[in-house]
């Protein structure tokens, strides 16, 4: 990399990280608790957020905010359920940044809502290098996508508080070593919290929503 290259860089980190703290104080004041979802494209983040809300609805309110390269398919699922969200295109970018996040932010009524899901670009690289605001980070690994990718990526699996392993109903009929997957990843990360959930069966989701649920309590 040039060296002259570096101080812009720098310059947009640091604008950047000035923008999610302004994010989260803002949060903070509405008492909303903030989670950055990532995962690579086709993991089910879309599947486990509407799982989610529609588990914890009665419980806590939730909003959502949908990342994408284009279209709003995942936006238009969340809002057929009754939950606010707002859609952010990136246009080509692989990542959300604070700026967007915070644009997404004005259009929802904060007051209404208790936990705030942002689901990133389906990317295993980018979006973890960029401070949203929020409070919490999750990864999600899917079955199919196999038990190598702390491996592959460890950037993400290093910087995350939990890691949810989706699609476990597929476990009879693919080649996932699971103690070998957790193995990997708390090798990086020896404080993640490690989830394994079907969306289609339910199974393991109400750890999930028992988790969640303590987070919320901290707001």
């Amino acid at each position: 990399m040039s060296p002259d290259r570096i101080p812009v860089i720098e310059r947009i980190m640091g604008a950047n990280d000035d923008l999610a703290a302004q994010n989260r104080r803002l949060l903070d004041a509405h008492h909303v608790h903030a989670i950055n979802i990532m995962a690579s494209p086709g993991a089910g983040k879309t599947s486990l957020i509407l799982r989610t809300a529609q588990a914890l609805q009665g419980r806590q309110r939730v909003a959502v905010v949908e990342g994408d390269v284009a279209s709003s398919v995942d936006t238009d699922k969340v809002r057929a359920i009754g939950v606010p969200a707002v859609q952010i295109n990136t246009g080509g970018g692989c990542h959300l940044d604070a700026n967007q996040l915070r644009g997404a932010l004005e259009q929802l009524n904060l007051d209404e809502a208790d936990l705030l899901f942002i689901e990133n670009v389906g990317n295993l690289i980018c979006p973890v290098s960029f401070d949203l605001g929020e409070h919490t980070r999750v990864a999600i690994a899917s079955v199919p996508e196999g038990d190598d990718k702390p491996h592959k990526y460890p950037g993400i699996y290093s910087a995350v508080d939990a890691l949810v392993v989706t699609k476990i109903d597929l476990l009879p009929w693919i080649d996932f070593d699971m103690a070998e997957f957790q193995r990997l990843a708390r090798s990086l990360n020896p404080d993640i919290r490690i989830f394994q959930l079907s969306c289609v069966t339910g199974e393991g989701i109400a750890e999930w929503v028992n988790w969640l649920l303590a987070l919320a309590q901290t707001r």
